[in-house]
């Protein structure tokens, strides 16, 4: 009977804005929710077919959820170095475990990340954020494997000296060492004050540190040689911290610069003395002290450029340093942690050193609104998502890392109301079907009496 029907029809009808209502009131509580993303009813009918054309048996209507996944919120600054948005698709990958591989992998955009008390990166949904772990060279170790993000596997970090730079003007006007000169004499003579005449024109102190970020004084030391525009050039280091054995009173290098008339560096030929250390140009091998427990170093020194002025020059003015420079570091603590542009995690140290921890991964789907979403505003992988692709940001579709930024809920507020009236209104409509249907219904009962 179609009054019957009608009533179904209005009872589906108050069930369907029921749940519209349920949508918009979630919308509406989750406006502050980190890159929350809101949920739209979609209506479809419910038809009940007759047995003839001339008659029309009601149906009805369902609410359907889908939620606007895609749908980019706004990103704003963050004063949280590990607070991180993504610009574009995809989902940061997150585990309900801590333990490597220990929990259920789920995504989501939600990037509000801060250390626990073991220094495991999570968001305020307790969710832990997984990246690639990356080698001594900051290179990623296995793309097919993730590890929970922890900034506290590292305490302290020292960098070796591989490059020095030294830019000095040697005094055009010194006069030559005209006695007898081998290489190394002036490691030999050092401490003891020119013996038999040999004494360095002038020499410089070189900091340097070891493996362990223990500093070193390393020597550079030159003498005019009688040729023209030439110096003869040494480095020694202190004997009391090299291996006497590879390293006779502490020499490390000698070698040959020369000067073109202008002023500028012509060429410089330094030979490592380390036994078996390399050819002239090659880097100068030092092995330290073994008890010291340092690894071996070798380093570069740059004298400048032939032909220019940017380093070692040869003019007539007074012997002096224009710079010295060197890419090694004491001991440092670590002092902060951050993400960038790229997505990796990078631990700053009070030494003024940085070092990449982790590189986060970006997963794409194909397709995105599909993913079921859970409590803590994350999202699993389904059938219909399809299957999960890890990729660098910014690269194959995946969107680009925006670092100490978080994205905000993709919910409008005047559009959320709007809906709230026009559900309200269908609402009320659909029980005044209900109730007229009952009048008719009530008036067919008194006919029959």
């Amino acid at each position: 009977m179609s009054l019957f029907g009608s009533l179904f029809s209005g009872v589906s009808g108050l069930t369907a804005q029921s749940q519209a209502m349920g949508m918009i009131s979630d919308n509406v509580s989750n406006v502050n929710t980190v890159a929350y993303k809101g949920a739209t009813a979609r209506f479809s009918t419910l038809v009940t077919r007759s047995a003839a054309s001339a008659t029309f048996s009601p149906g009805g209507v369902r609410a359907g959820t889908a939620y606007e996944i895609g749908e980019q919120g706004l990103i704003q600054g963050s004063n949280s170095p590990t607070d991180v948005a993504i610009d574009g698709a995809g989902f940061f990958v997150v585990s309900t475990q801590p333990a490597s591989g220990g929990g259920e992998q789920l995504y989501t955009r939600a990037g509000n990340f801060e250390p626990d008390f073991l220094g495991n990166l999570r968001n305020s949904a307790g969710f832990y954020l997984q990246g690639w772990a990356l080698d001594a060279d900051q290179n990623v170790i296995n793309v097919n494997q993730l590890e929970t993000v922890n900034i506290r596997l590292i305490n302290g970090l020292a960098t070796a000296t591989a490059g020095v730079g030294v830019g000095a003007n040697l005094g055009a006007d010194q006069a030559a060492f005209a006695g007898a000169y081998a290489p190394g004499d002036m490691a030999l003579r050092a401490d003891l004050g020119g013996l038999n005449g040999i004494q360095a024109h002038f020499t410089r102190d070189l900091q340097v540190f070891d493996s362990l970020g223990r500093a070193h004084n390393i020597t550079i030391a030159f003498l005019k040689n009688p040729a023209a525009n030439t110096w003869d050039v040494e480095f020694y280091g202190n004997p009391a911290e090299v291996e006497t054995g590879d390293h006779p009173n502490g020499l490390l290098g000698t070698g040959q610069v020369t000067f073109n008339g202008d002023g500028t560096l012509g060429a410089s030929s330094i030979t490592p003395a380390y036994p078996g250390g390399g050819a002239p140009g090659d880097p100068i091998g030092i092995n330290w002290h073994d008890a010291d427990g340092a690894l071996d170093s070798a380093i570069s020194f740059d004298l400048g450029t032939p032909g220019q002025a940017d380093g070692l020059s040869q003019f007539d003015s007074p012997f002096n340093v224009a710079f010295v420079t060197q890419n090694g570091a004491e001991v440092g603590e670590l002092s902060g942690v951050s993400i960038d542009d790229d997505g990796y995690v990078v631990a700053s140290f009070t030494n003024g050193q940085q070092q990449k921890l982790y590189k986060l991964p970006i997963a794409t789907f194909a397709n995105p609104a599909a993913l079921d979403p859970r409590s803590g505003n994350v999202y699993a992988q389904t059938d219909s998502s399809g299957a999960f692709n890890m990729r660098d940001a910014g690269m194959g579709g995946a969107g680009k890392i925006t670092p100490s930024s978080l994205e905000s809920a993709n919910v409008d507020l005047a559009d959320e109301f709007t809906k709230m009236i026009v559900t309200q209104r269908a609402y009320s409509a659909n029980a005044r079907v209900i109730t007229t249907t009952d009048e008719m219904l009530d008036e067919l009962v008194r006919i029959s009496r």
